[in-house]
């Protein structure tokens, strides 16, 4: 059996998990609603914040106590790269996505845990903090939206067919030529945007269909929110039609199009 399976199989394991989320997320929203975010730049140029960091420190912990036998890759330690993980079953985490979106305080930037098995996530939880909502899934587990009220609900989420026009969900900040180009080939199109991997979700909600991305993303930055998407019922492909691949030499991903229904 899958660990994932035995993660959604053991209803007090995946409760603390969805806990362990939202509980980074509000580790996140203590810094965003302060004045100081402790911004720093990582060796490629990018951002990095006191919230990184923090949530970083909180999910290492938090999956040590809770799945102490699975090792865990983080965005936030180089040297967790190091764990030898293609084929391996291990946590692939990315404490904060969208650290822009957080600068920019535009809400859009998410937690998430994806589980990988066979190269393959197989169950991922993806934290909208600003939503008090954690959505989690994987391919043939469903997909599920807990919103954090009182009492706790939970509830299936799907993809539809595709609209027409088609939704398709673009960044402003990569929409590079060779996206518009494809776009064009779409035919009649609206463009949705979000933030971070929101955009999976969108679609893994039914409010999106088709997201294009044919710029630079690692592995951290697609796996989670692959598995919702898969679990409501769609597809992360590459670009050229092949299944995506975790676990490699290389971090980065290759361009690809995620989708809902055809």
């Amino acid at each position: 059996m899958l660990q994932a399976q035995k993660i959604v199989t053991n209803s007090q394991l995946l409760a603390d998990l969805v806990q362990l989320t939202k509980a980074a997320g509000d580790a996140i929203l203590d810094i965003y609603q302060g004045d100081d975010f402790g911004i720093d730049s990582k060796a490629d140029a990018s951002p990095v914040t006191a919230a990184d960091l923090a949530a970083h420190h909180f999910l290492m912990a938090g999956l040590k106590e809770l799945t102490p036998h699975i090792p865990v890759v983080s965005e936030e330690d180089a040297d967790s790269l190091k764990i030898p993980h293609y084929n391996a079953c291990y946590w692939l985490i990315d404490p904060l996505d969208g650290t822009k979106e957080f600068i920019s305080k535009n809400g859009q930037f998410t937690v998430n845990l994806a589980l990988i098995e066979a190269n393959k996530p197989s169950f991922g939880l993806v934290g909208v903090p600003v939503a008090n909502t954690v959505y989690w899934g994987g391919d043939s587990l469903g997909a599920y939206k807990q919103q954090q009220t009182q009492p706790l609900t939970s509830s299936p989420i799907a993809c539809v067919a595709a609209q027409t026009p088609l939704r398709v969900l673009a960044s402003k900040s990569h929409l590079n030529e060779a996206t518009k180009n494809l776009i064009e080939t779409l035919g009649a199109v609206t463009l949705v945007q979000a933030g971070s991997s929101l955009k999976f979700i969108r679609i893994a909600e039914g409010l999106a269909d088709y997201y294009p991305r044919l710029a630079p993303t690692c592995e951290w930055d697609t796996a989670a929110a692959q598995a919702v998407l898969e679990g409501a019922g769609g597809s992360v492909k590459q670009a050229s039609g092949e299944a995506m691949v975790y676990g490699k030499k290389d971090i980065l991903n290759p361009h690809f199009i995620a989708r809902g229904l055809d």
